[in-house]
């Protein structure tokens, strides 16, 4: 039998699966990191993609907000804010008029040790460096309505910024078919409100998701509120499988958004040559909690046969959500009768029912399987799946339901990845 390693928990997990049942293991392709990391970011910053430099345009009495993304994800940030704090200051701007906010979506609030490590520690003693606390409604500006008809609440600072910049990184993504460019703004740096119904935008794709689709509801709903808030510049970057730096993309949002996705489709964009009744789905890189390495469903979703199995497997130290607790409590239910319950007001949560929503969707289209130390067994049965002390219990089981002569594949790194089948269903 083929022995099968993932990563998870930061080591190796080795797996046995029979010669007969193995489809096929899949990845995102191999890819070079950029060999000079500051270099890299030289050549981006000093051509922007479709806008000038920075140190041409912005202004000495300029208020300048940069959005970064949380501890959730894997930017440099820490190399990336030094020589853009550099162009900054050479435009006159000095450091008490530059500030650095986590878009936190409703994700926890990150320590001050964590936001030293985000942005390094020179930064952090440099400038001001916040959370987006989105717990608290006086932070928050109404802005109306997207042009989706979404409530549009945003942090005020970003709001009343002269120049706002977005930090983040561009993988395939479940919800607006990428992340990156606008989405630094929503849900990163907006109201649990104006999040919910963006994400319950999201449900509305007809069963799959947006995973991988550029031009979505969702993604213009996003990128008409950034339009909105201000924001006219990203550096966005292009990671590989074991986290290096493939490509940075500096400039105007949309077209450099637009080049970045070039190269994210071409990485994490990865053909399959038969519809399994079995999908092993690992959570790396999005291990903390299920709030995360939920992620790793979709793409699961898209590849498997209707009514197989999906085998989750994902550390989760966190458990399923350290901030959403009550979820627990509906999670078990089905899509529709979550989002009747929210739109009759029995449900307030509109973040947490939008995401059961999405899980349940996926529930009903395939069993779950669910391999996690960090998820209780209680939590597992509330989530609508199936408990796995191990996994080659998963698989085990996965067999049972399918059949001895199911086909498995495997996704090694599922939230990053973007399946392309080659067969119509």
């Amino acid at each position: 039998m083929p022995i099968l390693s993932i990563p998870f928990g930061g080591k190796p997990h080795e797996l046995e699966i029979p010669d007969r049942n193995l489809a096929e293991i899949l990845s995102p392709k191999p890819s070079q990191a950029v060999p000079d990391l500051d270099a890299a970011i030289k050549v981006a910053l000093d051509a922007p993609i479709e806008q000038p430099p920075l140190e041409t345009w912005v202004k000495p009495e300029d208020r300048v907000v940069i959005v970064s993304d949380d501890a959730t994800r894997l930017t440099p940030v820490d190399r990336m804010l030094p020589p853009l704090l550099r162009r900054l200051h050479a435009a006159g701007v000095p450091n008490d008029r530059i500030a650095c906010i986590m878009a936190l979506g409703t994700h926890r609030y990150m320590t001050e040790d964590e936001l030293r490590g985000k942005v390094g520690t020179a930064v952090f003693e440099q400038i001001r460096v916040t959370n987006h606390e989105w717990h608290d409604p006086q932070t928050l500006v109404d802005l109306g309505n997207s042009s989706q008809g979404t409530p549009l609440l945003v942090n005020r600072e970003v709001v009343e910024a002269d120049v706002v910049i977005g930090l983040g990184a561009i993988v395939p993504h479940h919800i607006p078919g990428f992340s990156g460019s606008s989405k630094i703004i929503q849900p990163g740096v907006c109201g649990n409100r104006t999040t919910a119904e963006t994400h319950l935008l999201s449900c509305e794709s007809g069963g799959d998701t947006y995973l991988g689709i550029e031009d979505n509801p969702v993604r213009r709903d996003m990128d008409d509120m950034a339009d909105q808030v201000g924001l006219r510049t990203i550096f966005n970057v292009v990671m590989n499988d074991t986290g290096g730096v493939v490509g940075f993309f500096f400039g105007a949002m949309h077209a450099a958004f637009r080049e970045g996705v070039k190269l994210a489709r071409a990485i994490y964009g990865i053909e399959y040559h038969e519809i399994p009744d079995i999908v092993l789905a690992n959570s790396h890189p999005c291990d903390l909690d299920f709030w995360q390495s939920h992620k790793s469903l979709y793409p699961a979703q898209r590849m498997v046969r209707p009514g197989g199995t999906i085998i989750v497997c994902t550390p989760a130290p966190e458990g399923v959500s350290p901030v959403h607790t009550e979820l627990l409590d509906f999670t078990a239910l089905p899509s529709q009768a979550i989002k009747a319950a929210y739109r009759e007001g029995r449900l307030t949560n509109g973040v947490a029912c939008a995401l059961a929503i999405a899980w349940a969707m996926v529930r009903e289209h395939a069993s779950i399987i669910n391999y996690s130390p960090g998820i209780r067994p209680e939590d597992k049965a509330a989530l609508g799946h199936i408990h796995a002390p191990t996994l080659a219990w998963a698989v085990q089981k996965a067999l049972q339901r399918q059949g001895p002569n199911a086909r498995l594949s495997v996704l090694t790194h599922a939230p990053e990845m973007l399946p392309i089948g080659p067969v119509e269903r």
